[in-house]
């Protein structure tokens, strides 16, 4: 049994979250690279030849340098077993992102510290927020020009509404950096500017500032400011608060170069030693505890064709509680019967390998032959529970799509349904209208690429498309409402999903405002519940 709790206990569960370009493809390999799950971090925008990141998969990431779907990855690190979560960061992500969140149970926000906080992070915040995860924040990219580092935390401070707490304090920046100051320590961790990619361990250096024998290791404005800097932190800055960070109220942060590995290892030390293990799921029996015996897991991604031999389909699921062994029987909730889990699987982007078993907190994926949807659980309890369902969020860019040749409908219709059942489009049509023609709605255009490149090249379909001028959606919330009887402007349109559920497409905030005016009891809602 102490084996059981102590295995769940060193699980550490995060998805690393940033806008493009912050570095968080950089870091996550820098993270790979201590727990020696691979032997060579290749940078990302690499020139031809180059290896390209490990964690990115599917052909059109490889051509472009950029995570559009999400992977999973794990390593071991100092006795403990970690799950990175992947999320593209391109702003052309799409609604994966956002589930994968839903799997988490901390996040890691990765800033430029030149250009700060930008749009993609505020959206991926806002997820976390909904959920009071704990947020641990990596300002990266010190080894270039940045803003002031004071500047930094107000912004993340205001923009985010999260209170700030920096671990350590950075000496310079771009070609003066230096390192970084150890708070707790009382240490400086030597930046040394060597050309060499992150091979070189960073030396610490024992510092009580204001000690003459730094001016010549920092220069003395360095010192001066290093010095000033402190005393300003220690004095007025949040205090750390452990119960306010695992509430996702306070956010420790974290100043270094993933590129050149400077300030990685400290980070993954500390967010270690920091971050909650695997933490209880809602579910229509109350939280589920993960050290409970019985198995549970909820289905948070599902993605088709990921091996062009085999034309599979793997459902990944996060283990909630109890554990997992190849070949179990669980009870598929939503199906009402029993399956057999035959064989898991952990991805190293499109590496496998046969996982024999698995405890809460891990990912896996398992194969699905066709019978799993998002947010679908799977338990071994004597009395099945669902856990609560993950919530669709709204598309922000439409498009009418139909396939050229009315030949390969099947096929078309195939297609679009497996697609958007993995969630990475949400497909709409008229209402009581056939599959014919459909609407597509995506959280970022990429998806309107990727959708068309794999209807291509998975189904042997072409597809017209046609860019639409709606920018918002809302689900109608009343059971009993008639969208066909309300009163709407002319340029609203009434619309179901894949599930049935009744929508409004709006073109401007102005048309949404009006029909909640004219029609006093329609209730909308942002999120598809």
């Amino acid at each position: 049994m102490e084996n059981f709790i102590e295995q769940i206990d060193k699980r550490r569960t995060f998805a690393i979250i940033s806008h493009p370009d912050a570095g968080k493809t950089t870091l996550t390999e820098k993270l790979l690279l201590y727990g020696g799950a691979i032997q060579q971090a290749g940078i990302v925008k690499g020139k031809k030849g180059a290896r390209a990141a490990v964690s990115d998969w599917m052909e059109i990431e490889k051509q472009r340098g950029i995570s559009v779907t999400s992977s999973v990855l794990q390593f071991r690190y100092n006795g403990y077993c970690v799950n990175i979560l992947d999320t593209p960061g391109h702003q052309d992500f799409s609604e994966d992102t956002y589930r994968t969140l839903m799997a988490a149970d901390s996040a890691v926000m990765v800033i430029d510290a030149a250009k700060g906080v930008e749009n993609q992070t505020k959206k991926l915040f806002k997820v976390c927020t909904m959920r009071g995860i704990p947020i641990f924040t990596f300002i990266n990219k010190m080894d270039r020009d940045a803003q002031n580092p004071f500047d930094l935390l107000e912004e993340i401070e205001q923009v985010l509404g999260i209170e700030t707490y920096p671990m350590n304090w950075p000496i310079g920046s771009g070609k003066e950096f230096k390192g970084v100051y150890d708070r707790n320590k009382k240490e400086i961790l030597a930046f040394q500017h060597s050309g060499k990619v992150g091979q070189q361990q960073a030396e610490k250096i024992e510092a009580q500032l204001g000690d003459p024998g730094l001016d010549e290791l920092l220069t003395k404005p360095l010192h001066d400011t290093l010095s000033e800097d402190i005393e300003l932190l220690d004095g007025a800055a949040y205090e750390f608060n452990l119960d306010k960070v695992r509430h996702g109220m306070l956010t420790p942060v974290f100043f270094g170069s993933a590129l050149t590995n400077f300030g990685v290892e400290p980070f993954l030390a500390d967010f270690l030693r920091l971050s909650p293990p695997p933490l209880p799921r809602d579910s229509s029996a109350g939280p589920i505890d993960p050290r409970r015996e019985d198995f549970s897991a909820f289905v948070f991604k599902i993605q088709a064709n990921m091996n062009k031999a085999h034309r599979d389909r793997i459902a990944f699921i996060r283990i909630c509680s109890g554990k997992f062994e190849r070949g179990m029987d669980v009870f598929h909730v939503q199906g009402g019967k029993k399956v057999k889990l035959a064989q898991g699987t952990q991805l190293m982007a499109s590496e496998r390998e046969i996982v024999e078993e698995a405890y809460a907190g891990d990912i896996i994926g398992v194969f699905d032959p066709g019978i799993f949807s998002i947010g679908d659980t799977l338990t071994t309890a004597k009395t099945p529970f669902a856990f609560a369902g993950i919530p669709t969020f709204a598309p922000e860019h439409f498009s009418r799509v139909s396939q050229v040749d009315t030949m390969k409908r099947k096929q078309f219709v195939k297609g679009m349904e497996q697609i958007a059942q993995e969630g990475a489009i949400q497909i709409f049509k008229e209402l009581g209208g056939g599959m014919e023609e459909v609407i597509v709605g995506v959280v970022g255009v990429l998806q309107f690429e990727v959708l068309e490149y794999r209807l291509k090249n998975e189904y042997n379909v072409d597809i017209r498309m046609q860019n639409l001028p709606y920018s918002f959606i809302r689900w109608i919330e009343n059971e009993d409402c008639d969208p066909k009887a309300l009163n709407l402007t002319s340029d609203t349109r009434r619309v179901e999903d894949f599930k049935g559920r009744k929508l409004l497409l709006f073109t401007n905030a102005w048309s949404i405002t009006w029909a909640e005016e004219h029609n006093k009891e329609l209730r909308l809602s942002e999120v598809g519940r």
